[in-house]
């Protein structure tokens, strides 16, 4: 029988994987490569567009074989390109999720944020593209004149690597990256002409549709583009978080948490954003998502920053020597903290050691630090929506860490179900697409190599929560 295939793309913050996904929806081949990051003053983080089109188009090559059906894409969210609409060459460099150029922007028109927060379901914020792309045409006038004469176009990175691989026949985002740009109407689907004034973004560099992530993005070499959602967005998808009330958690260098809240938008109330969490057979979904800034980062900071340890991997055995952190916090607000706090001006924070500290109690002060966290989202979800979180579907490199996921077990309470599935966005957006074009007849759940139940006393739980937002408060 000759094999069918997804091929998916996943283009990710450090590099873009192309992964083949079989017909028993089973990782088959993949290939990776990295691409530069550039961070030309503080503050600016920005990726050659160019080079990671180049990069797609490689890996493309390396893993294509006949049989495949489909094409999919997932994508690090929030990043914005800029190109030109008649060579599809970008203009200027990408700007990077983690950039906040549009900081000063966004504190000029902090006027507005209540209406932004209204129409969008996010804080306004030099996080999402609006701030980025408004900034980089108010810094490059003759980019503005250029984009109101209409010769650019302006998108994440779906939608560029969507624009190149059709030869720049179709020009779309998908709806689950429009509603991370603050320029979409959550309510309406559709870019939000008042938001569009707010920011001073012209209309007509922006994409002229918005479509379900299971629509027909064109062709790239007779194979059908579709399945094609934000990162976050597709890990939901992969979980086979379909439902509301389901919720994820993907432990990577930070942690997106987000949940599935049903076919109306919950806008929160508790500092989290609320967005759409997919389109799919003529519905959307809504979530709410958490986005925690230093997850893995705090023990790649130890290794790096410290020499403290050899190898993040390490890190549970010496946690492990170790009943408790014995009092010691860490607060890994090294740059801000994310949410629910989104606080900028957070500093991070070591403390409660005594002269019996060592190096142990640090190092499971780091671990509980991520578990915290993430518990502090989970609760900021369980207030907005009036639901306590039963189950918690956990990838990434944070679900082989057992003592973390057992830490986070322990301080929501929930159940956590870990996959040590590598691949869980490129999975996740090759499974829409292979039942979008028919390759499967029912979406299949992942398995799950662990699961982890609550066993911490609610006694000694509140304790350690509220040692832990006593140390947030000092950081903050």
């Amino acid at each position: 029988m000759k094999m069918k295939y997804i091929l998916s793309v996943d283009q990710s913050t450090s590099g873009t994987k192309a992964v083949l996904v079989d017909h028993c929806g089973v990782v088959a081949r993949k290939a990776s490569k990295p691409h530069s990051q550039f961070h030309p003053i503080p503050g600016r983080v920005e990726h050659d567009a160019s080079e990671i089109w180049n990069n797609v188009q490689l890996l493309i090559n390396e893993v294509w074989t006949e049989g495949i059906q489909a094409l999919a894409i997932t994508n690090q969210r929030e990043t914005t390109v800029v190109w030109d609409r008649a060579t599809g060459e970008p203009v200027c460099p990408a700007v990077v999720w983690q950039d906040v150029r549009g900081e000063a922007l966004c504190r000029s028109i902090s006027f507005h944020a209540d209406e932004v927060l209204k129409k969008t379901g996010l804080t306004l914020s030099p996080y999402y593209p609006a701030a980025k792309l408004a900034t980089v045409l108010r810094e490059r006038t003759e980019l503005r004149a250029r984009a109101e004469s209409g010769e650019l176009c302006a998108g994440t990175i779906e939608s560029y690597l969507i624009y190149r691989l059709t030869g720049g026949a179709v020009f779309a985002t998908d709806v689950s990256n429009a509603s991370r740009t603050q320029l979409l109407n959550l309510s309406t689907l559709r870019w939000d002409d008042e938001l569009l004034q707010v920011f001073s973004i012209p209309r007509s560099v922006l994409a002229p549709v918005i479509l379900h992530s299971d629509a027909a993005y064109g062709d790239y070499r007779g194979i059908p583009i579709t399945g094609v959602l934000g990162d976050s967005h597709a890990s939901l998808f992969g979980h086979g978080c379909h439902a509301s009330g389901q919720v994820k958690a993907s432990y990577g260098t930070g942690s997106s948490i987000m949940l599935n809240v049903g076919e109306q938008p919950v806008f929160s109330r508790n500092g989290l954003s609320a967005s759409v969490g997919f389109g799919y057979r003529g519905s959307v979904c809504y979530v709410l998502e958490g986005n925690v800034t230093c997850s893995a980062d705090t023990l790649v900071w130890l290794k790096d920053g410290l020499q403290a340890l050899r190898d993040i991997g390490e890190a549970e055995n010496i946690a492990r020597t170790v009943l408790s952190t014995d009092g010691v916090q860490l607060v890994p607000a090294f740059s801000g903290l994310g949410a629910p706090y989104f606080d900028s001006n957070a500093r991070a924070i070591l403390c409660g050691m005594s002269r019996g500290t060592t190096l142990a109690h640090v190092v499971r002060a780091a671990l509980e630090s991520i578990a915290q966290q993430n518990a502090d989202v989970l609760d900021a979800m369980a207030r907005d929506t009036g639901s306590a979180i039963e189950n918690l579907s956990a990838d990434g490199g944070g679900s082989v860490n057992r003592l973390l996921m057992q830490l986070q077990a322990d301080l929501v309470p929930c159940r956590v179900s870990a996959s040590l599935e590598a691949d869980m966005t490129a999975l996740g957006a090759a499974l829409m697409a292979g039942l979008t074009v028919g390759l499967y007849s029912e979406f299949k759940p992942i398995s799950y190599t662990a699961v982890y139940e609550p066993n911490l006393g609610k006694t000694q739980r509140n304790q350690l929560r509220a040692a832990w937002a006593d140390a947030v408060r000092r950081a903050r």
